[in-house]
């Protein structure tokens, strides 16, 4: 999808030079030349913007690109703006972002830094992605964390607690061997004092539930002499 850019250039020239050289990188351009037209093609306070970005030339005719600026972020339009301005002072460029200006390119300026800083602009403008739910998965077992949630083969599986932190714990760490007593330790806690039996009568709980044939376990690996893997 391509982006839409309002050019706001009173100098012709230059507004035509750069509406081509943006169109060429595959931007959708409206140009006007000064300040009232911008803000009626942006339609100031009527729903949501219709530009992704706004490139605007402070030195117009009539209603100044300050102005624009001022009276955009005013009404709360958020619309990236990149001013461009032969003003290269360091207060024309400061009063330039404190107005709310996104960033500042000084004229005369190469067309490939134009398209690189409208580019970097719509980057930053766009909303992050949402992540989405995290999901340990081995073979046919899926655990949701944020759900505390275990299913075999889609379908949900009951587990106590300590079931369910047990195979967390294996899911989140493949292949890797626990002993019963790092287990307990994790498990049950550093001030367990119980029998370290429980942690293979859970296993066995554990694969009776999850496993195709708990005497031939494929997901709880007794690793004899060290303890308990998984996968």
């Amino acid at each position: 999808m391509q982006a839409s850019l309002l050019l706001v250039e009173d100098d012709d020239t230059i507004r035509e030079t750069i509406r081509d050289a943006l169109c060429l990188e595959g931007f959708e351009v409206t140009a006007c030349g000064n300040g009232r037209d911008a803000l009626k093609h942006l339609q100031i306070g009527e729903g949501e913007p219709p530009f992704s970005l706004v490139v605007l030339d402070l030195m117009l005719p009539g209603l100044g690109g300050l102005e624009v600026c001022r009276q955009l972020r005013q009404v709360g339009d958020r619309t990236p703006i990149l001013v461009v301005s032969a003003r290269d002072s360091e207060a024309d460029r400061v009063l330039g972002l404190e107005i709310g200006a996104d960033d500042y390119l000084i004229k005369p300026f190469g067309m490939r830094e134009l398209v690189a800083r409208c580019r970097a602009l719509l980057r930053r403008s766009q909303p992050a992605a949402e992540p989405g739910p995290v999901v340990l998965q081995h073979a046919n077992l899926a655990l949701y964390p944020e759900e505390c949630r275990v299913t075999r083969d889609g379908l949900e599986v009951n587990l106590s607690p300590k079931e369910y932190r047990l195979l967390e714990l294996f899911m989140q760490h493949p292949r890797r061997v626990w002993s019963r007593d790092k287990l307990l330790e994790q498990v049950w806690g550093v001030d367990y004092f119980g029998d370290s039996k429980t942690v293979d009568v859970h296993i066995r709980w554990l694969r009776e539930k999850l496993e195709a044939n708990p005497s031939a376990p494929e997901h709880l690996i007794t690793v004899r002499g060290f303890g308990y893997r998984f996968g």
